[in-house]
């Protein structure tokens, strides 16, 4: 495995009877086909779709990923691990005019193209996102379009206007969706490895599928005791991994009056900002530390202006507060465990993030809700359209 879990910060969260019905469950929906997002880390053949499909985007210099939710933060989560410098992604997840003016004012326009994300084909933020674009950019740019094959706004306009259109799975929905094209076309166009990427997110589903306790079945428990969970990564290119960890966790286990509320937080910057209140506020946060080797990464300090920093990296001191940060928690009563990764790439990417939906669906079996549907919200997307056409 690229990453061991560490859970003897936690002083909860057995696995029992119940959670090994749970694990049951799990394995049993699997089998029967029934959770689809997850059965995709074991495909390779549609890749080659994908890859053809990325082809469309030969030569711009921008591309304008609209989409959000789950249809932005796969996506934006993998981008962070690009190297390339073009063509340049920009996840237009928000609906905030401002931002896109900003943008527009920046990129050229004739080297542009636009890829539009909506499941449903009817997500009002990703319509008008696409309609600002048209209007800004005059003439027709370059739109390719990845939503549900049905009867749907977004696909018709891809028809009338030839636009290429690929079918999102209709069987997946969008926070289960990065092992999908809704996660690979960007990341094959950010210049990554998806083979590996599902490589690695399929080593942990054999895993949880075979193994007696597996860790994502730990994790799960631990998660679901406390009324707050706390991700924070030691690594920025882990930032937005923790904004896609908290739509998972929160659409898929916030239901029917259960469910924790997921809080994101970026080590070190926030143990200057939150660590207070977690040290010395309630006792009602599971935190998981996401770190990797980090000693000895950087640039050695050669001067002696501060001698305590002499000869060491700033990796030194990135793991230094990693381990202080964790002991501290743990001395301070507060559950906490330790995911180590062996490296920060595609493999260990997928593995993660397999990790963590499986942990998700696992959770809401505990729970006794549906992690796959969101009925809360549908109140509030019905408003907002009534408040538009008036």
């Amino acid at each position: 495995m690229v990453y061991t879990q560490d859970l003897t910060g936690c002083f909860e969260g057995a696995v029992d009877k119940t959670a090994l019905n749970a694990l049951q469950t799990f394995r049993t929906a699997y089998k029967e086909g029934r959770l689809a997002p997850l059965s995709l880390a074991e495909e390779t053949e549609d890749i080659k779709v994908y890859q053809e499909a990325a082809k469309l985007f030969t030569g711009v210099e921008d591309i304008l990923i609209l989409g959000t939710g789950g249809s932005s933060l796969g996506g934006k989560t993998l981008y962070a691990l690009s190297k390339q410098s073009k063509p340049r992604l920009h996840f237009l997840d928000n609906i905030d005019p401002t931002t896109f003016k900003a943008l527009f004012d920046k990129i050229d326009i004739n080297n542009t193209s636009i890829l539009a994300i909506s499941k449903s084909g009817s997500t009002v933020e990703t319509l008008m996102q696409l309609l600002v674009c048209l209007e800004h950019f005059g003439k027709q740019p370059q739109v390719v379009v990845i939503t549900e094959p049905t009867p749907n706004t977004l696909r018709g306009l891809a028809q009338t206007h030839d636009w290429p259109c690929f079918d999102h799975p209709t069987n997946v929905g969008g926070r289960y969706s990065a092992f999908s094209i809704v996660g690979l076309l960007p990341m094959i166009l950010a210049g990554l490895d998806p083979y590996a990427f599902r490589k690695g997110a399929s080593e942990v589903l054999q895993q949880t599928l075979n193994s007696e306790c597996p860790p994502a079945l730990e994790g799960a428990v631990a998660a679901s005791l406390k009324s707050l969970t706390v991700m924070m990564p030691y690594a920025d290119q882990l930032d937005s991994f923790s904004l896609w960890y908290r739509q998972l966790w929160a659409e898929s286990v916030g239901k029917d009056g259960k469910g924790t509320t997921p809080i994101k937080a970026l080590g070190t910057v926030d143990q200057h900002s939150q660590l207070q209140l977690y040290l010395d506020g309630p006792k009602d946060k599971f935190f998981t530390l996401l770190t990797t080797g980090w000693e000895g990464v950087g640039t050695p300090i050669k001067s002696h202006l501060i001698p305590e920093f002499t000869g060491k990296t700033m990796g030194d001191l990135f793991a230094a507060e990693q381990k202080a940060t964790y002991q501290t928690l743990i001395r301070n009563q507060c559950p906490t465990r330790l995911i180590t990764l062996d490296r920060i790439d595609e493999h260990s990417m997928g593995a993660l993030m397999m990790h963590f939906m499986i942990e998700t669906i696992l959770a809401s079996y505990l729970l006794g809700v549906n992690a796959f549907d969101q009925p809360a919200v549908e109140e509030g997307k019905r408003l907002a359209r009534e408040y538009l056409a008036a």
